[in-house]
């Protein structure tokens, strides 16, 4: 389905040469097009419906309040004002594409034009769930999508191969007992469990983006070029390329952050990646935290942020709440010569990428961190970015080293940003919902479980009681799951489980049947 948005008097060429360019970006060609998607006060406009007559499709029409019901990922204020929608071509075409649409070009203009395609994701045969409809899919969120072993087997997949990390103590244990270095990858390396520990996609790369990285590798004789994955992140998010800064991994950006900015008043808003805070330690910074309460669904309120912070850091969705706070909520603690970091490693499993605020501009203070290891599983080669101002960009810059990304990883990220790439991940996104949801309801079968009903992650954060020893019983049982006690604002009693394919979370839910049982 492609969606048009056109001034009056354009004409037929310019919506053709605009629709055409576009379908060569996504691959397709005239005759994939059903029909051109537009507003109802347009539908009559001879340059859409010559257009149209030329494709040999029919013009959809919505009417304004139609397309306002529309999320769109890149919305206009011109637009808005003057028809209703922020982005008339890509609400059309998301509308005209039916339930469960996904983009497969954003929108593009000229002069005259706007043009955004979408297309329908299928339902899977035996899908349960019709609030997503999905691909028949090769790979699943965290892990592969097996199909059913034979009766009595539970397999137990390869663990994430990770380099040995440094795990060591927070700098003063005695005030504060959260090990902010523990990270997921400790519960599974050396043991050969179930991992329900690592938020990252298994079965990836994908062949496609293996190829791309393998292809790379006879160009190691020389140093690093970033300009070309710079200028597609930036197109992705249709940003200058000065507001991009390539990093390994988002990590290395909350590192760059704690030793280029002079805060004088940090706080990170916890629980949450516990990394941003621990690197700001590092660096000399006394930090606050703001906890948020559980009996708050651990939903920001933006009153409990200190008024004269100049750093706050949140996370968006939250690791390990999995809470998806409403952008206007986050970009209200914005304040002027105050840092907004927002770290959205896990925004891209989130349908629409809807709350993220990695494309605002006029937030002020405003970094947005973004991780490309989940989705692609790419955490063995490191490679994220930051969105930010130019000048903070080029503080950033000033105090990371020389080709801090490796030429493979540059590869990475530039095929990441691809329209069939992000439509892979919007597919993704949509199958960690379906499959999540699934996982909710199995734990609420389980009167000692309560789980954070609002996750909107890969992941979900429950709490049992006594969850440490339910942890140990259940790598007894060949399941490796994310203690809770190491982020600020938890403890013992809770656990964070990575959302699995359907026969992997059943073998879990009864795996846990069996820890309960086991610990009266």
């Amino acid at each position: 389905m492609v969606g048009v948005g056109a001034r009056s008097g354009v004409v037929v060429d310019e919506v053709l040469r605009l629709v055409g360019a576009a379908l060569g970006e996504a691959g397709l060609t005239a005759g994939d097009v059903t029909a051109l998607a537009t507003l109802d006060a347009r539908a009559a406009e001879p340059g859409i419906a010559g257009a149209a007559v030329r494709l040999g499709v029919p013009v959809r029409a919505f009417r304004s309040g139609e397309l306002a019901e529309v999320a769109v990922p890149h919305p206009s204020a011109a637009p808005l004002a003057a028809t209703g929608t922020a982005s008339v071509a890509e609400a059309a075409a998301l509308r005209g594409a039916g339930p469960g649409a996904v983009l497969l070009v954003p929108k593009r203009k000229s002069s005259r034009v706007t043009c955004a395609i979408a297309r329908s994701v299928p339902l899977r045969p035996n899908e349960d769930s019709p609030g997503a409809r999905l691909l028949p899919d090769t790979h699943g969120y965290i892990a592969g999508e097996p199909h059913t072993p034979p009766t009595g087997t539970i397999p137990i997949p390869t663990p994430h191969t990770t380099a040995a990390m440094d795990i060591h103590p927070p700098a003063d244990t005695s005030a504060d007992a959260h090990d902010l270095r523990h990270h997921g990858d400790a519960e599974v390396r050396d043991e050969k469990l179930i991992d329900l520990a690592v938020n990252v996609r298994t079965n990836t790369p994908p062949a496609w983006l293996r190829e791309r990285i393998a292809d790379s590798l006879t160009g190691l004789a020389a140093y690093p070029d970033g300009r070309a994955a710079r200028a597609a992140v930036a197109e992705r998010h249709g940003l200058p390329a000065r507001r991009v800064l390539l990093t390994a991994g988002a990590a290395e950006a909350f590192v760059l952050l704690a030793r280029a900015l002079p805060a004088r008043r940090p706080v990170v808003v916890h629980p949450q990646f516990t990394e941003p805070e621990a690197a700001l330690r590092d660096a000399g910074h006394e930090v606050e935290r703001v906890l948020l309460r559980e009996e708050d669904g651990f939903r920001l309120d933006p009153a409990t942020v200190p008024e004269d912070a100049d750093l706050v850091v949140i996370g968006n969705p939250t690791n390990p709440t999995s809470v998806l706070h409403p952008a206007a909520a986050i970009a209200s603690l914005a304040r002027p010569g105050r840092t907004l970091v927002v770290d959205e490693a896990f925004m891209d499993a989130v349908p629409g990428e809807r709350e993220s605020l990695a494309s605002r501009t006029d937030v002020p203070g405003l970094v947005v961190l973004r991780s490309l290891t989940k989705t692609w599983g790419l955490a063995g080669l490191r490679i994220g970015y930051v969105l930010a101002e130019p000048e903070t960009i080029a503080a950033l810059e000033r105090v990371q080293p020389l080709w801090p990304v490796s030429t493979p990883a540059l590869v990475a990220a530039e095929a990441c940003m691809t329209p069939m790439a992000l439509l892979e991940a919007e597919e993704a996104a949509h199958r960690i919902g379906v499959e999540r949801a699934h996982l909710l309801a199995g734990l609420a079968e389980f009167d000692e479980v309560r789980a954070v009903a609002a996750a909107e992650g890969p992941f979900v954060l429950v709490r049992i009681e006594g969850a440490d020893a339910v942890r140990d019983r259940l790598r007894s049982l060949g399941f490796a799951a994310r203690r809770g006690d190491t982020f600020p604002g938890l403890d013992r009693n809770w656990l964070r489980l990575a959302v699995r394919d359907r026969v992997t979370t059943n073998r879990f839910l009864q795996a846990l049947d069996q820890a309960l049982l086991m610990l009266g």
